[in-house]
């Protein structure tokens, strides 16, 4: 089994590599089983493509870049799919840095397998400065059942899948995510239509540790990345109220406990300043966003072409350069 490393970045040069050279040597134990690393540029502006040149240059594992213009962490992360030759599909995101035993831990595992699952690993802060978001710290292994919050369940920035997976679930919705209008849940969006069709959803808390250097820390950064966290929420319970109801006992929650805010009762989290009142607003705020959007015949994949240089790329595979074009409009 072969798998295929996809990291989809955006002007965050430094990081990336030091996200890259932790991979590369997890790579170096022979269980490992990755056959490329695929980094997908959405637009960066900082010397992400020479960086990521120099270092295919030099490294042992292949290292391929495909550059795409600014189109949101959807479509890249569904860019890296459409290219990555892999049995396993793995993101990392381009402010982590993976475990030394992340890889073959991860593979060991989907060798075992006797039926497609989407799986997650342990996602420690990697600098304790930063404030506890996007992260997963348990250990043991869960899977997701109906009636569970999806929600953190497996982080975007520690996610694999099979081929099989992807076969049946198909691309990312490129409404959701970073980039788009709906700012989130791309990767939980993902997990629950997974879940939905059958697929097993696993989080292992034992192993496939990555540790995430978001660099939030300020209340403006803290405020800003849990809006953008619920808009996400609200639109997936809007999108998905028909086939997972339990979804809506998260809005009667917040709500419930918003209320009970306002008459004096506990804030949603006193250490991060954040409170249940805007938690219920930004979700009201998502659902509407995505009922507006589907109202208007917003496509969940829109068509290559129309806004995207989708073919356009540069490939990097080891010291070698080279243009390619997919016969795609740019």
């Amino acid at each position: 089994m072969q798998g295929s490393v996809v990291i989809c970045t955006r002007d965050r040069r430094r990081s990336l590599l030091r996200c890259l050279d932790s991979i590369v040597r997890s790579a170096s134990d022979p269980r490992s089983g990755l056959v490329e690393i695929l980094v997908v540029d959405d637009g960066s502006q900082d010397g992400t493509a020479a960086a990521v040149t120099a270092l295919a240059a030099q490294s042992n594992v292949p290292i391929r870049l495909l550059r795409q213009a600014r189109l949101g962490l959807s479509a890249a992360r569904n860019a890296g799919v459409a290219d990555a030759v892999g049995d396993v599909v793995v993101f990392v995101d381009d402010d982590c840095v993976v475990s030394p035993t992340y890889l073959p831990e991860m593979f060991e595992r989907f060798a075992a397998d006797a039926q497609p699952v989407l799986r997650g690993g342990r996602v420690e802060l990697g600098n304790l400065d930063d404030a506890p978001l996007t992260i997963r710290t348990e250990t043991g292994r869960e899977r997701l059942a109906r009636g569970m919050n999806p929600g953190g369940f497996i982080l975007g920035c520690n996610m694999a899948m099979s081929r099989a997976v992807l076969k049946r679930v198909g691309t990312f919705d490129e409404r959701f995510g970073a980039g788009s209008p709906l700012r989130s849940a791309e990767d939980t969006d993902f997990l629950l239509r997974a879940f939905l069709a059958g697929v097993a959803v696993e989080y292992d808390g034992d192993a496939m540790t990555v540790f995430h250097h978001h660099g939030r820390r300020s209340a403006v950064d803290i405020r800003k990345a849990h809006r953008a966290y619920n808009i996400g929420n609200g639109a997936l319970m809007a999108k998905h109220v028909a086939q997972a109801p339990w979804l809506l006992r998260r809005g009667y929650w917040n709500l419930r406990n918003a209320v009970r805010e306002l008459g004096g009762g506990p804030r949603f989290d006193v250490n991060l300043g954040l409170s249940h009142g805007p938690i219920v607003w930004h979700t009201i705020l998502g659902a509407a966003l995505f009922i507006a959007m589907k109202a208007r015949g917003a496509s969940s994949r829109p068509q290559a072409g129309s806004r995207v240089e989708r073919g356009r790329h540069a490939q990097l595979d080891g010291a070698a350069l080279t243009r390619t074009e997919r016969g795609l409009s740019p």
